[in-house]
């Protein structure tokens, strides 16, 4: 049944979202046809065999042909093209905020640098799109030409001819347990910002004002210096959090393992955040009155405000992510 689960799974993945259901129930029928009474793994292979790759079962469900590069190529160079794109834009990213920073003269408020920042992101990510969808198509168009192959069947992911005893590698994860690469990213570009906010703090959060060439950066919500104190065991929350995100990339899916860790880098972060938020020093005192006066209050008791809900929405949030967590990984495989 496990292999069953796993070519149904193969065959949808690759077709439209709203059509995948039906198909799956479609195939699973199917494949229960052809099988007999009192099957065995030998005669799922038969069939599944007879079925053929999941990759040119699914091209006959679509209604458009899978003739980019050619049906025995597409599927590898697909996969190339997804991994090899984001890994690109990212290396890409980095080394233009390096050269910014690294140049930064002090001249011009940050805020303003950081908005002419994604704009230069945004050009410098489509940049590399085209440059690795350009190569990467000529290197399979040539591969494909120079192919004296006359077999179309499409390859699997290490160029060889698919087979059923393929789907024995491809673990089965349910779309409910399942762990997107779009939530990891999200997960690593937050570690990133709340990173780039807190060693720059003094630089980026605080009031800003218009002035006449802009923004202009009235006075910062931290004392810098503060923070720092706190860098060690900030480093060994954003580390956790870098390793988490790869663990989460490796595995595919929410298990017992990945809901403990998870609960584990949750609660050393509320922990040193509290730690970080409770110390009576860390914001500014130019701050605090701007603020107080802005809503007509006392300083404590802004400050107070600011404390107490910032322990309270931290404590929330780490409570909604553990409980998701090992409600994910108790999800049945079936």
């Amino acid at each position: 049944m496990n292999l069953i689960d796993i070519y149904i799974q193969e065959v949808t993945k690759r077709l439209p979202e709203n059509n995948r259901e039906d198909i799956a129930l479609e195939l699973r029928s199917t494949i229960e046809d052809m099988l007999p009474v009192d099957y065995s793994e030998e005669d799922t292979k038969a069939v599944l065999e007879k079925l053929g790759s999941p990759v040119t079962l699914a091209s006959g469900y679509l209604d458009r042909p899978m003739h980019l590069i050619g049906p025995r190529y597409f599927d590898v160079y697909m996969t190339l093209l997804k991994m090899i794109l984001p890994i690109a834009a990212v290396i890409s990213l980095i080394s233009m905020f390096a050269e910014h920073f690294i140049g930064y003269s002090g001249e011009q408020v940050v805020i303003n640098v950081v908005f002419s920042l994604i704009g230069e992101g945004i050009g410098r990510i489509i940049e590399v799109g085209i440059q690795v969808f350009f190569w990467l198509t000529l290197v399979f168009a040539i591969l494909e030409r120079t192919d004296k192959v006359s077999d179309e069947q499409p390859l699997t992911a290490n160029l060889k001819k698919w087979t059923p005893d393929d789907l024995k590698n491809i673990p089965y994860i349910p779309k409910k347990k399942a762990i997107s690469k779009g939530e990891i990213f999200g997960f690593l570009m937050w570690t990133a910002i709340f990173s780039t906010l807190y060693f720059y703090a003094n630089h980026l959060v605080g009031v800003y004002e218009q002035g006449r060439d802009g923004l202009e950066f009235v006075t910062p919500t931290f004392n810098q210096e503060v923070l720092l104190g706190y860098w060690p065991i900030v480093l060994v929350v954003i580390c956790s959090q870098i390793a988490l995100a790869l663990y989460k990339l490796l595995k595919g899916q929410w298990t017992k393992g990945i809901a403990i860790c998870n609960t584990a880098v949750e609660l050393i972060a509320t922990i040193v955040f509290i730690m970080i938020l409770t110390n009576p020093n860390l914001m500014t005192q130019d701050f605090i009155s701007y603020m107080a006066d802005l809503f007509t209050t006392t300083a404590n008791q802004f400050e107070s405000w600011i404390v107490s809900g910032g322990i309270f929405i931290s404590i929330l949030f780490a409570v909604i992510s553990v409980f998701d967590g090992f409600r994910k990984s108790k999800i049945n495989m079936h």
